[in-house]
């Protein structure tokens, strides 16, 4: 039998985490992925499928990069967002990836952007 790749891995670890974390309207899931140049995260009801509110370092007038400055700032923007949406608690979805570096970067940038977790 072939081994796993690290993709396959982080998929597994994802279905794991989400037994145990699900979005509701009251309070919806920041979902996060990073790639290896960049990072995005959402904000998701599951109880509907509908994402809420959405950023990513892709976005231009972010002028954020795949670090963790620019992680920081992708949180922040999306804490921004979630607000003007009325959106102020939040369950995280680290997505299969380690709570470590960019990841906890975006976190912390959404925390000082007034979103609770």
């Amino acid at each position: 039998m072939a081994e796993k790749t690290r993709q396959q891995l982080r998929v597994v670890r994802h279905a794991r985490v989400r037994k145990k974390v699900a979005g509701t309207a009251a309070c919806p899931r920041l979902a996060v992925f990073r790639s290896l140049k960049h990072i995005s995260a959402q904000i998701i009801d599951d109880a509907t499928g509908t994402t809420l509110a959405a950023a990513s370092s892709l976005e231009k007038e972010l002028k954020a990069s795949g670090n963790a400055e620019g992680a920081k700032k992708v949180g922040g923007a999306l804490a921004k967002r979630a607000k003007e949406k009325g959106i102020a608690k939040v369950v995280f979805d680290r997505g299969g990836f380690r709570y470590h570096g960019r990841v906890a970067s975006l976190a912390d940038g959404a925390r000082e952007g007034g979103l609770e977790f």
